[in-house]
């Protein structure tokens, strides 16, 4: 298999799960295709000297933390930002406060800064451990741990302590 056509079934195989996580980072389906194509075009260029092609995933997740980093930095979102209109609830009052918790975690979620969001992002919902975290994000553990401990603290007090099962204790957060 040719470097061309490994890096081709990389993209196939892992473009979901990439875009996912760059969605989450920055909160736009544009944006999030944006970052992941940057993304993929680094990881592209550097495949030949990527020692071990298997960890090209990790590279690629590094290229897209640190270039939405950049460009919360550099406030590169001062254009239009398109809305997604929630649609109507089919179900019952449980997919409405479903929907309702999920768009109040979202608001809350976008309020933090990009290092939190990335890491909250990274640990929580990709499921990377502290480590993978810190190497996608380019810092020590023991930031990851801070940004993650002060993202948590941060999203306890917007959305407040009623529901114990809907953030991380802080205990589990720097532990995890």
């Amino acid at each position: 298999m040719t470097d061309d056509d490994a890096f081709a079934a990389f993209v196939h195989g892992r473009s979901a799960a990439l875009h996912r996580a760059a969605y989450l980072m920055v909160g736009e389906r544009a944006l999030a295709q944006d970052l992941v194509q940057e993304a993929l075009v680094k990881t592209y260029a550097a495949w030949p000297r990527l020692r071990q092609p298997e960890n090209a995933e990790a590279y690629c997740r590094k290229a897209i933390t640190t270039t939405a980093i950049s460009w919360f930095r550099r406030r590169r979102w001062t254009h239009e930002r398109p809305a997604d209109a929630l649609p109507e609830p089919a179900g019952g009052p449980d997919v409405a406060g479903g929907v309702t918790q999920s768009r109040w975690l979202w608001d809350a979620l976008q309020t933090l800064p990009a290092r939190q969001r990335a890491c909250i992002v990274l640990r929580y919902y990709e499921d990377l451990t502290e480590a993978q975290t810190a190497a996608a994000m380019g810092c020590a553990v023991g930031t990851v741990k801070s940004q993650t401990a002060a993202a948590i603290a941060r999203l306890r007090d917007a959305l407040g302590d009623d529901d114990p099962d809907l953030l991380p204790s802080y205990a589990t957060a720097v532990t995890r």
